[in-house]
């Protein structure tokens, strides 16, 4: 007999209920501080190949959001997919600007 036959009763692995569900359509979002853009010292207009040139990131084809931990002392335009509320907040007082791409840049450019 093989592992796990139970004598023609309902086999335990398909009695138990099946337990999580995984969305195929989820985002996964690279996440950038404002801390580690400061640390990298970048200025100025920062987008996704910027930030891929520094290590930051691993892939342009992924989206990318910004975080508000860490602080800006300098006025950034930044051009991401996402960008949080308190990071948004932080580079609009610094005197910088945010703007919300669409779509994610293709690896060859």
């Amino acid at each position: 007999m093989r592992p796990g036959f139970e004598g023609g009763q309902m086999p335990l692995q398909q009695r138990l209920p099946k337990v999580g569900f995984t969305n195929p359509f989820r985002k996964v979002y690279q996440v950038v501080n404002l801390a580690d853009i400061a640390q990298r010292g970048l200025q100025g207009k920062i987008s996704p190949v910027d930030l891929k040139k520094v290590g930051l990131i691993r892939s342009l084809r992924k989206p990318v959001k910004i975080l508000g931990q860490g602080d800006v002392s300098e006025a950034l335009q930044v051009k991401v997919q996402a960008v949080s509320a308190s990071a948004k907040e932080k580079i609009i007082q610094a005197g910088g600007s945010v703007e919300i791409a669409a779509e994610t840049v293709s690896e060859a450019e």
